[in-house]
């Protein structure tokens, strides 16, 4: 196994991208992030960069605001790259389903590896879907 492959099973890292919406979503990554869940201990990172990410961590309804934006991040993230869709309003658009503003799924805009359902979905489902992404990582070149 690569240094490169080992270090991203180990400690992956992650950019969050918030796309719209209420912001449920946004609010259990962060408590993922805090003492209680402390996903850090298990070596995954929250990154500020497109440059330094493993996983791109997408949330909310994708408005056309921000439609290329996502393409762009999409595009600037390394590759092998998974995209974890987290939320009900990432795989049909939620509650702002038929909005003059959104889209469509994120799946219509980037290609996504793993959804985690819910509105919002509990931590643990997220650190699971994170789990799945690190699967499907390990199985690309």
């Amino acid at each position: 196994m690569g240094l490169r492959k080992w270090g991203r099973k180990k400690s992956p890292w992650i950019l969050h991208v918030p796309t719209g919406g209420c912001n449920g979503c946004d609010i259990e990554i962060v408590a993922a992030l805090t003492p209680r869940f402390d996903v850090e201990r298990l070596g995954i990172l929250q990154v500020a960069s497109p440059r330094h990410a493993d996983i791109l961590m997408v949330t909310g309804p994708v408005t056309q605001q921000i439609r290329d934006r996502l393409k762009r991040l999409y595009e600037l993230v390394p590759k092998p790259v998974a995209v974890i869709g987290v939320g009900t309003c990432t795989i049909s658009g939620g509650v702002f389903a038929g909005s003059y503003a959104v889209t469509g799924p994120l799946d219509q805009v980037i290609p996504v590896d793993v959804y985690v359902p819910g509105c919002p979905p509990r931590p643990q489902a997220i650190i699971h879907g994170v789990a799945k992404a690190l699967e499907k990582l390990e199985k690309m070149k």
